[in-house]
Order: structure tokens, then C-alpha cells, then sequence
């Protein structure tokens, strides 16, 4: 898709006097930057009027940067209104959860179904395309910018309630999915039906009593946005039928389904903010499901060189710390590395957002050093590293259907958060240097050797079916407490708990005991080690599956806590209860190795050790992301570390990354 690595990011030369320009492409060279995002929020400056468009500027720089040899990548300016669009049509800006009508100002501040927004943005886009498609130096699209938000309007309403009526079919029907009997709420006619905001069904943003309609207007709301990306895109196609098309996602964003979003992207971009305690393994698990959406390398459209500015604190990031970041994000399957921003604003509220170029105006700053350095090293790899892929026999299931309906339950327990349940699982891989793939509901199991579902609490249609033939023919299953409980709709499958995976799991949970923060448990375990664990504890009985380990205290002290079901050909673990991770670690040690699973390399290490392959071979990505010196694993010693053209050192200190072709 690219013919090498992009290295550069979002470039605003409208904010800068064009004597700004020149200087920019001389710095911008030494750090051997060899692309630029631009355009990204320029529609007020590209149409300062409803019938009034202006490309001279852009004109100068895509010129510029073509002349320079960049790679470009073309924003399509649509994701903040121009003033004039809100004043004449204040229809356009959105309604929000409390119900009021937005004036201009912020950005994502478009209703998705606005005819004056898609009229407008869609011909900004077409005349876009119309004008540079052809240029050989715009290498991608990048439409609108970080899509969220939601509108709670008039125009939403009604077009929601066309959605239903195309999904539903029947009033009875849609009744009986929103289970509308309780509190009396059956509607009689579509125009009956109210968006869930705080002037209706919601308690709060993240709670509802009408879980089966707020889940539904979150897929109704995630789809209409879609509708605006796909407006765009075929517009671009109008007169580029081929340059790839993309917008910037935000790793775990709970908004927009972006499994479902990826199928209409050419290649999947994102935006990577860790705080300054945001845990390695959680940024490496947001790479694996970036990389995951489409089962293909992907973009980083963004990352600060330095600092954020809009976080609680904005730590500085330590001398080394945006190499090895980078690097992790090439490991996990990156194309490019791009930041936000090449100079740092002088107004506004981004102007303490880290920059390639600080304030001071110069190349003379620790920060630009940094970048350089990296500058050189992606350029000496050239194309080694292009479209190389990431294998690994596991998959971990990530569903928005689940994040959305888990999270909107009324009980049992506040503190049980979906995206906190996945990463859980998924350090217990990370910390071992195991590959994972993070896949959705309607993966191809068959790929893998072991399938890891937390909290998979809505089984819809065919899920089970699926899982039960994966296990049947040899797979491992692992999947926990609150995983069976609801449909589609979030209505129960009647029947007992685990609902539809009753039968794969061979037990019976009866009832669901939530645990307070300052209460816990613990689960015994065969071998006689007891291991901590709270939040929620399944009171489970068997029904075919085995115990492997048991409460220790309680009423329900010796009821099963961890259990195993022969199925078929293979084997479903279903852990009752949020174990600490040295409790997780005895059932999964267990489980992993029936599936036969093995890390990259077999050497135990405190350093993240991950592979790509491709074309050109293997690859061993070495890092230090933690605190203190490291042995290099004995595998690796005497080998070229290509980065640096020498021996890798056989101790890596904090922030150091080796690159090693196995």
C-alpha cells in the first residue's frame, strides 16, 4: 500500500506566515520526515462562504510538499463546521445528552444526518479529490478526523426510528425486544419512540432502564456516522479510484463499533495517547485490535513526540521513551509513524501539545534529537518491514455489542468495566512474550488454538454455535463470570446461567455474589496454592466439567471457582470469579498449555519479545519498557542488532530497543 515507512504528521503551515515554510522543510529534512498530514481542519479557510470555495493556499502547499517529495496525506477538513454553515443552518450543530442545541464552536459538532452537513461535506470532498486526486504524491485519505460523539436531535429522532422500523419490522416485535412490559412503557406507534437521553430512558450517561434501547441507539448511532465516513469515501472515488482511504480511530473508544467500521476502510489508522501510567501491556493490546479490525497492518496516524496536553498530567515522555514507543507500535504492526503536530501551535487550547518544532523555533531542543534519531533508523529499514504480519494461535474476542451492553447493566457490580476485563487477560499473554490477535465475535476460530472470551455477557445468534464447534475440534476455550447472560436485545436466556454456553462449559451458575472493593475471597486450587480474588463470584454447579479450584470462604466456600469441560475434541475453562493475576496465571498456565501455545521465544524475560514476518524474514522486536537494566535473552546474543549495525548489547538499559532477523 506504501512504497515505505511514513514518517511525519499533522502539518498546519495556514497557522504560520510563509516565511515559516521554508525553514520548516529545511528541519523537517534532517529529521528525515518524509510525509505530512494536512488540510485536517481547514474547511473554514477552504470555504470562508456557502458558495465560495478558496485552494490558493493549499494549492502552495501541497505544491511545496510534493516538490520536497513528501508523502501526503490528504484530510478531507469536514470534521469541525464552519461558522457561516451553524449560523445559517443552526439544524446542523448537534443536540446533546442533556438536550440542548449546540451553536458553532469545538468540532465533531455535525448532526451525522444534517442534509445541509452531508450536501456540503461531501462536496468539499469531491472537490478535493477533483483537484489532487491525481497528484502522485498524495499516498492517502484521511477523512474527517477522531469520529464520536452523538446527536440526540429531531432529525435523529425520526431517522432512528426508521432504523427501527427496518430492523424490527413490527412494533410487537420491537416491544418484545426492548422488553417494553416493564414499566409499562409499550409504544403503539414508531413516533411514540424517544432517543435515550437524560430527557428520557437514560440515568446518566452510562446507565439506562431500557438497556435494549440504548444499545440500540448506540448501533444506530455508530452506523450513522459510518454513513458520513462512506459519503466521503465515494466521493473521493468519484476521481481517485485508487489511492487508499482512511480516518483516525481511537484504539478502545466505546462510541463506534469499529470492527463494523474497519470493513468500509481501505487501511486502519489511530490515534496512541498513553498517560504517563498507562501500562505497556495496555497500549500493546490497543495496537493488537488496531491491527486486529482488518487482520492487517495499520497506520499511526498520531502520537505526541513529547507531551500531551489535555490529560489530568501531562508528564514529559523520559529521554529514549518516544523510541521505544514507536518501536513497540512498528512491532505490533505499524506501517507508519506519525505525530501530532510537526509545530506546535501558538494559540488555542493544543498550544502545550508536544511538536516535533517547540516554540523556540529550532532543531536545537532534546525532543527534535530524539526524532531525528528515529528519522534515521525508519529510513535505514526502508520497505524490510512493509505489510510483514504478526502471527499468533490466540485470539482474544473484542465486541462493542459487549462493551456497550455490559457497561449499560444495572448491577451486580459498578466497578466491573469491560475493557479492564479483556486487558486483564490479555497481560497474562503479554507478560509472557505469547502473540495475540484481537478478533471479533464472528472470527474465523479455526485460525487459532485457543479462544479467550472475558465477560462474553451477550451471546447472540450462531455465537455459541461457533464456539462449540472451535472446542469440539480441538480448540481451547477460556471465558469467565457474566459471559451467557443476555441476547441481542439484552434480554436473558432463560434456562440458567451460562445461557447458551450452559452446554459447552458443563456447569451451572445459580446465582452471582458481588464483592465491594474492600472485600475479597479465595480460590484453592488442586495443587494446595490459594490465590486471591473479588468483584464477582459465580456460585457454580457442575454438569459435566470438572473443578480445579474452589472458594476458600463464605457460604459458598468449596463450591467449584475454576472449572474445565472436556467438549469433543478439545476443552472450555470457565473462570467464576476476577482471580489476581498469580491465581489467573495457575488456570492459565494450565490452559495455554493443552492448546499448545508457546511464547516467541522460549527463554523467560522481563523484555517485551515480539516478531513480525514478512517477505524479507523474521524480525525480533527486543524492548525495555520497564525500570531496570535487562539481560539480553541468550538466543540473541552475538546477533546484529539492525538498527545500530552491531552487536546487540547483552544488557539493555530502560527505553532500549534492538531489532534482530531471526
Amino acid at each position: 500500500m506504501f512504497s515505505r515507512m511514513l514518517y511525519g504528521g499533522d502539518y498546519n503551515p495556514n497557522q504560520w506566515g510563509k516565511e515559516v515554510w521554508k525553514e520548516d522543510m529545511r528541519i523537517f529534512r534532517d529529521a528525515r520526515i518524509n510525509s505530512a498530514t494536512v488540510n485536517v481542519f481547514s474547511w473554514s479557510k477552504i470555504q470562508p462562504a456557502e458558495d465560495v470555495y478558496d485552494f490558493s493556499e493549499l494549492d502552495e502547499i501541497v505544491d511545496m510538499l510534493s516538490a520536497e517529495g513528501y508523502d501526503i496525506v490528504l484530510a478531507t477538513a469536514t470534521g469541525a463546521m464552519p461558522a457561516w454553515m451553524v449560523t445559517r443552518y443552526p439544524e446542523t450543530a448537534r443536540v446533546d445528552f442533556e438536550g440542548r442545541r449546540h451553536r458553532f464552536g469545538g468540532r465533531h459538532n455535525a448532526c451525522p444526518h444534517s442534509p445541509v452537513f452531508q450536501k456540503y461535506a461531501a462536496r468539499l470532498a469531491e472537490k478535493l479529490a477533483e483537484r489532487y486526486g491525481s497528484n502522485p504524491h498524495i499516498a492517502c485519505w484521511h477523512i474527517s478526523n477522531e469520529y464520536g460523539g452523538e446527536c440526540y436531535c429531531p432529525e435523529c429522532e425520526q431517522q432512528f426510528r426508521l432504523w427501527l422500523r427496518r430492523k424490527y419490522k413490527t412494533l410487537d416485535a420491537l416491544n418484545d425486544a426492548w422488553n417494553m412490559e416493564f414499566w409499562g412503557h409499550l409504544v403503539y406507534s414508531w413516533d411514540e419512540i424517544v432517543v435515550p437521553n437524560a430527557l428520557g430512558d437514560a440515568i446518566g450517561r452510562e446507565k439506562t432502564a431500557f438497556a435494549g434501547l440504548s444499545i440500540d441507539y448506540r448501533r444506530f448511532m455508530s452506523d450513522s456516522i459510518l454513513e458520513n465516513f462512506k459519503m466521503e469515501r465515494d466521493a473521493i472515488r468519484r476521481y481517485d479510484k485508487t489511492t487508499p482511504i482512511t480516518t483516525n480511530l481511537m484504539g478502545t473508544y466505546k462510541g463506534l463499533d469499529y470492527f463494523k467500521w474497519a470493513k468500509e476502510m481501505d487501511i486502519v489508522s489511530w490515534d496512541n495517547y498513553p498517560a504517563y501510567n498507562t501500562p505497556w501491556s495496555y497500549t500493546a493490546m490497543r495496537h493488537d485490535l488496531m491491527r486486529g479490525l482488518k487482520d492487517a497492518p495499520f497506520m499511526l496516524m498520531e502520537q505526541t513526540p513529547s507531551q500531551q496536553n489535555w490529560q489530568p498530567f501531562n508528564s514529559l515522555k523520559r529521554p529514549g521513551q518516544m523510541r521505544a514507543q514507536s518501536w513497540q507500535t512498528v512491532a505490533h504492526g505499524a506501517n507508519t509513524i506519525q505525530f501530532f503536530q510537526l509545530r506546535r501551535s501558538r494559540g488555542a487550547c493544543e498550544k502545550f501539545h508536544g511538536a516535533v518544532i517547540a516554540h523556540v523555533g529550532t532543531e536545537d531542543t532534546r525532543v527534535f534529537r530524539e526524532v531525528a534519531q528515529l528519522g534515521r533508523e525508519l529510513e535505514a529499514m526502508g520497505d524490510t518491514l512493509l505489510d510483514a504480519k504478526n502471527p499468533a494461535k490466540v485470539g482474544i474476542i473484542f465486541d462493542w455489542d459487549n462493551y456497550w451492553a455490559l457497561e449499560y447493566t444495572s448491577g451486580p457490580n459498578v466497578e466491573l468495566k469491560y475493557v479492564d476485563q479483556i486487558h486483564r487477560y490479555y497481560k497474562y499473554f503479554y507478560e509472557r512474550n505469547i502473540p495475540v490477535d484481537m478478533i471479533p465475535v464472528d472470527a474465523d476460530f479455526s485460525k487459532y488454538s485457543m479462544v479467550v472470551a472475558p465477560v462474553l455477557y451477550m451471546v447472540k445468534d450462531g455465537m455459541a454455535e461457533a464456539l462449540e464447534k472451535f472446542v469440539s475440534d480441538g480448540g481451547t476455550l477460556v471465558t469467565t463470570f457474566m459471559s451467557g447472560i443476555v441476547g441481542q436485545s439484552d434480554n436473558v436466556h432463560l434456562g440458567g446461567y451460562p445461557g447458551p454456553l450452559r452446554r459447552l462449559c458443563g456447569i451451572w451458575a445459580e446465582e452471582i455474589d458481588a464483592l465491594a472493593p474492600e472485600q475479597s475471597n479465595a480460590v484453592k486450587f488442586a495443587d494446595g496454592g490459594e490465590h486471591k480474588c473479588g468483584l464477582l463470584c459465580d456460585l457454580v454447579h457442575l454438569e459435566g466439567a470438572e473443578s480445579l479450584g474452589s472458594y476458600a470462604a463464605d457460604f459458598y466456600a468449596g463450591y467449584p471457582a475454576v472449572t474445565r469441560n472436556a467438549f469433543g475434541k478439545g476443552a472450555a475453562y470457565y473462570v467464576a470469579t476476577q482471580l489476581e493475576a498469580d491465581g489467573l496465571a495457575v488456570v492459565m498456565d494450565r490452559a495455554s498449555g493443552e492448546a499448545g501455545i508457546k511464547p516467541v521465544i522460549d527463554e523467560p524475560t522481563k523484555l517485551e519479545v515480539t516478531r513480525r514476518s514478512g517477505k524479507n524474514g523474521d524480525f525480533y522486536f527486543v524492548m525495555n519498557l520497564g525500570g531496570e537494566e535487562q539481560p539480553l535473552p541468550s538466543r540473541f546474543a552475538g546477533k546484529t542488532d539492525i538498527l545500530t549495525g552491531k552487536t546487540a548489547p547483552s544488557v539493555l538499559k530502560t527505553w532500549d530497543t534492538v531489532i534482530i532477523k531471526g
